[in-house]
């Protein structure tokens, strides 16, 4: 019993699933801590290029593409943890249902455990692991239980010195984040 709140990343080119189930609140630190963690897995499936990351998600939710915190939290745990440049792109509102993580990916999670009880956060691993499609989907699932608190606000300063460049199309949406440059 207690809160299941899944947040998922699906790999386009190798059609895997990867969905981090967390214990507490669906938050803008526990959005980019799921992206951290798969990106850092031994066992994801590797590209050619690793220097670049990009994220196709909602524009609302926990990544809303309007909360600073989100943008605040990718900086810190992705691009400057993993030394990558990421680049964020939001579907407009309303839109979320062309991104392919939906009809891929929970889609077909939701078809595997349509009508049972998800009583037990085990029982709602296991349905999203056992989750698969004959064009070859594998999903992997993992409990996150550390806790992440809502209503965490921005420092004004961590706001400043985001290594945010918006894109011409669409700047709202469409966002690249730079790693850090350390001086020293």
């Amino acid at each position: 019993m207690g809160r299941a709140t899944p947040y998922g990343i699906y790999d386009l080119v190798h059609q895997q699933g990867s969905v981090y189930v967390g214990t507490s609140y669906d938050t803008p630190e526990f959005a980019a801590y799921a992206i951290a963690q798969w990106w850092a897995d031994p066992d994801r499936p590797r590209f050619a290029r690793e220097d670049k990351l990009l994220i196709l998600c909602d524009a609302g939710g926990s990544n809303n593409c309007r909360y600073w915190r989100w943008k605040i939290e990718v900086q810190k745990q992705l691009a400057d943890a993993f030394g990558i440049e990421v680049m964020i792109c939001h579907y407009p509102t309303g839109a979320s249902k062309w991104n392919p993580i939906e009809h891929r990916l929970f889609s077909e999670i939701s078809k595997n455990w349509a009508g049972k009880p998800l009583r037990s956060f085990q029982t709602t691993l296991n349905y999203i692991r056992d989750t698969t499609t004959e064009t070859g989907l594998k999903v992997q699932a993992c409990l996150v239980e550390r806790v992440f608190d809502k209503g965490i606000k921005y420092d004004p300063d961590e706001r400043d010195n985001l290594n945010l460049q918006r894109c011409r199309t669409c700047p709202t949406w469409n966002y690249i984040l730079q790693p850090q440059v350390c001086s020293g």
